[in-house]
């Protein structure tokens, strides 16, 4: 703390000086009052770092010298009116006479003067003051608080009090002390305003740098980095709230001591004496990492000062990720979830509960299916249900772009990296997917270069820029697709075997569509509904659905329920399909029940059987089938499963899915003609199968 002493003539005086400039400084100095007339400012006054003294407490220079130490520092005491005084004066009547009572005739004159300068000419004041003679029949006195002087037979005293410290001192007694800085709290400027004065230049050249230094604290509060200042004897004049929240402080604390004397990691003598910045460095500071950097201040070519911004590196960090978002211009977030996964199927539930599982962990995921399956929909949730939800999800179709642009997309570049490169450079896809998830369309569509690179991407977390010297580092979660055998690629040569285990972590499979049974209904229900459509589909083309292959899987399905609601038929029948599934299904009709050759004597109910993929009795022809197959199997004495029956249905054009296979095996079981084994046991034929299948004409043309 620092230390004042007020001194002057009347100890009511003295006492109402010291409190004025207690009020303002008491959070940095202690105040005390001496007055000559009580002796306590007589002899030698106690140190202090600052000594106020008014004009008339020891009459001249040489007697202040006397008192104050040889290097004590002092400023005169500086006294001026209140505005609210001032208004008290302006009511009285214009060409009153008045009495100005004082101590002493000079500092009734010199009162009487100031409040001319201030604007009060239209009082007629008269000096006053212990010894004077009244001549005139005067009924008011005006006092700065004298009011024991003020003669007999006076009617009205307006008591003014003690003129108070003016705003110009309290300011100059803080730059005497070195603590500007109470110029900015609310006390001080609270006093100022309260003050009058006749200093237009001052009044402007204050009013200016309180301006200035609000705009200045302003500033400093908003900004998202810690700031510390020093003038240029690298004493601290300057600290943000900021900068107390990183580097512990607390500023009141901290203000006028020596930079380094506080923050010894913090060069502000070598910035100030090398008149350089000071590189931004990372130092460890209560377990964490900041980064600090020191800029002087130059004026006319000379340091008057620097300052310190700091920040933690995670901020910084972070920053920048919120940054990547803005620039991206596009809503790069998941827009699904498990729930938008329409379908009620065995296959898709547990393609859905797999995958809800691998969405905690943080490990790549390999999406394996056919094209139109609905591979994109699922990265969407895997995303969506996972720690990274609230992160970017950005989706890129690696095939579809040539190997130098799509290294470009997703590394990104620096300026001048190539002919045509962008100014500034750009940003790479996975630096914007940076605590999110990036998805890989089609991933078998990429270069052996870019493999090698997507490989170091997995294993360092690191990237550097086409162009670029600097090392990255990033956190991003990978999401590949695929609709070949990248497993057949990996024999072929043609993929990298280490990128594929690296991807194939968490492999899960998407169903075709002919493989989910009743889903096809549920799917066209929702896009009736996406497309406002009203028609109803025939029994015929139901069980059509039910045995078409779907090639294109859930795209075709939405391309044929966009078609169907052009026909404006009410009730679909099979005329009314795309005239590419109808293709389809007169190539079938035209081929016959393929697999299954027919005796001329078959009756047309059994011929009707064999082609149950294009007729109303949907599943005849997979009944038969299966019925010889096993048959066949029992004959040649191996075991047949249901994964074996379902290629050979594929190798006889035969249209089924594993849930027909196993529905169809439940119906023969039913009828006594099968018995179905868990597990790896397959099914057999009984021998009542064995008789049904001789017996039939299908039999008997085998037997000829």
């Amino acid at each position: 703390m620092k230390k004042i002493i007020v001194v002057a003539l009347d100890p009511r005086a003295c006492q109402f000086y010291a409190d004025e400039v207690r009020s303002v400084f008491s959070e940095v100095a202690l105040v005390e009052s001496r007055s000559v007339r009580d002796g306590t400012a007589m002899g030698i006054l106690p140190r202090a770092d600052l000594y106020v003294v008014s004009t008339d407490a020891y009459g001249s220079a040489e007697e202040v010298a006397k008192h104050v130490p040889i290097d004590g520092q002092t400023m005169a005491i500086s006294v001026s009116y209140k505005n609210s005084a001032l208004k008290r004066l302006q009511a009285i009547p214009k060409g009153t006479k008045a009495l100005y009572v004082n101590m002493t005739e000079t500092m009734a004159r010199e009162a009487i003067a100031q409040l001319q300068q201030l604007g009060i000419n239209h009082v007629k004041f008269i000096p006053f003051y212990p010894g004077a003679v009244l001549k005139e029949d005067i009924r008011l006195a005006v006092t700065p608080d004298e009011a024991r002087y003020v003669p007999d037979g006076i009617t009205e005293v307006m008591n003014l009090n003690h003129r108070s410290c003016t705003s110009g001192m309290m300011i100059e007694i803080a730059i005497r002390l070195g603590v500007e800085n109470i110029m900015e709290t609310e006390g001080f400027k609270r006093y100022v305003e309260e003050m009058s004065t006749n200093d237009y230049s001052f009044d402007q050249m204050y009013n200016r740098s309180i301006r200035l230094e609000s705009q200045f604290h302003i500033l400093m509060e908003i900004l998202d980095e810690g700031i510390v200042g020093v003038n240029e004897s690298g004493k601290i004049f300057a600290c943000n709230q900021k900068a107390e929240e990183i580097l512990r402080v607390d500023r009141k604390l901290v203000m006028g001591k020596g930079g380094e004397e506080v923050f010894a990691y913090i060069p502000f003598h070598q910035c100030l004496e090398g008149k350089e910045e000071i590189s931004e460095k990372i130092v460890k500071l209560n377990g964490i990492n900041v980064s600090i950097k020191v800029v002087p201040v130059m004026r006319n070519q000379e340091c008057t000062g620097a300052f310190a911004t700091v920040q933690r590196f995670n901020d910084v960090e972070k920053k920048q990720n919120e940054l990547r978002s803005q620039i991206m211009h596009k809503g790069h977030c998941a827009r699904y979830t498990f729930d938008d996964i329409v379908g009620a199927s065995e296959a898709v539930q547990k393609t859905k509960e797999i995958s809800a599982k691998m969405s905690r962990t943080e490990s790549p995921v390999l999406i394996i299916g056919e094209t139109g399956t609905g591979k994109e929909l699922l990265a969407h949730a895997v995303h969506h249900a996972s720690k990274r939800k609230d992160g970017p999800f950005i989706a890129i179709n690696v095939a579809a772009m040539p190997e130098n642009l799509l290294e470009s997309e997703l590394f990104g570049y620096e300026e001048g990296a190539f002919t045509g490169a962008k100014k500034g450079g750009k940003i790479g896809l996975f630096e914007f997917a940076h605590k999110g998830t990036l998805f890989l369309d089609e991933v078998e569509g990429m270069s052996p270069l870019l493999q090698i690179k997507l490989l170091r991407v997995l294993q360092e977390r690191e990237i550097m820029r086409i162009g670029g010297t600097q090392i990255i580092k990033i956190d991003v979660r990978i999401i590949a697709a695929t609709n070949e055998s990248l497993e057949k690629k990996v024999e072929d040569g043609t993929f990298r075997k280490d990128l594929y285990y690296r991807l194939n972590t968490l492999p899960v499979m998407v169903p075709p569509l002919r493989e989910r049974g009743d889903d096809i209904f549920l799917l066209l229900n929702q896009f009736k509904e996406e497309l406002h459509s009203s028609y109803e589909l025939s029994e015929e083309v139901k069980a059509f659905f039910i045995s078409y292959l779907w090639p294109g899987n859930i795209r075709e399905l939405r391309n044929v329920a966009e078609y169907l609601d052009y026909t404006g038929v009410y009730r679909i029948r099979m005329e009314d399909l795309p005239p590419t599934i109808a293709r389809n299904r007169v190539k079938l009709e035209e081929t016959g029940a393929p697999g299954i050759r027919m005796r001329p004597d078959i009756d047309a109910g059994a011929e009707s059987e064999a082609k149950a993929c294009v007729r109303p009795d949907a599943g005849r022809e997979l009944y038969w089938f299966l019925l010889k197959a096993l048959y066949e199997a029992y004959e040649a004495n191996e075991p047949l499963g249901r994964e074996k029956l379902l290629l050979l249905t594929r190798e006889h054009h035969i249209l089924s899915s594993q849930k027909s296979i196993r529905d169809m095996l439940k119906r023969l079981e039913s009828e006594g003609l099968v018995v179905v084994s868990k597990g790896r046991g397959g099914s057999r034929i009984t021998a009542d199968g064995y008789h049904k299948w001789l017996n039939s004409g299908y039999g008997n043309q085998k037997t000829q």
